[in-house]
């Protein structure tokens, strides 16, 4: 696993051991972010990444020149381990907020640009993320939500949904 753009291209992302979830593939992500350029100004957004996992969307929005990112993860490991790679890649615009996901949506007096939530497959309700998010209040107006998730699940239907990615098994439905 590396960051696949920016300033940081090519540094090795390795995960913590014992790392039991699913990164998103280098693949995925370069697809992810050829999109996003098209779409956003790097510069000028403030980024929120939910289900961090091993930090690599927060390090590859670093890297691509965004300025403020929080990234939640539930996980001491893991959430650790972000904050020691972020020190290793010299980036100081990551905050490593160590939350339940859900729990931080009720708190959080923030407001954000582009949203990015890649939970565990097999989360119980998956398909309810999406209204979650934007019933938290946390997203500035024309804000966008990207979410992660198996092919298994469709969210053509929702009423914010405006296109879905596929990158091999990993899809990326961007809502707005």
């Amino acid at each position: 696993m590396r960051i696949t753009g920016g300033e940081l291209r090519g540094r090795a992302i390795l995960p913590p051991k014992g790392f039991k979830a699913r990164p998103t593939t280098d693949f995925a992500k370069e697809g992810l972010f050829n999109t996003l350029m098209n779409i956003c100004n790097f510069e000028e957004i403030k980024v929120l990444d939910l289900f961090s996992g091993t930090g690599s969307i927060s390090y590859e929005f670093a890297s691509r020149g965004v300025k403020s990112i929080i990234s939640v993860e539930m996980n001491s490991l893991y959430a650790n381990h972000i904050r020691k790679n972020a020190d290793k890649f010299g980036i100081k615009n990551i905050q490593v907020v160590r939350h339940n996901v859900f729990d931080f949506l009720n708190i959080c007096k923030e407001k954000y640009d582009l949203v990015f939530a890649d939970p565990p497959y097999i989360i119980e309700g998956l398909e309810n993320i999406p209204e979650k998010i934007f019933n938290s209040g946390i997203l500035n107006e024309n804000a966008i939500l990207i979410l992660e998730h198996p092919g298994s699940y469709s969210f053509e239907n929702q009423a914010r949904f405006l296109k879905e990615k596929k990158y091999g098994n990993v899809h990326f439905t961007f809502f707005k």
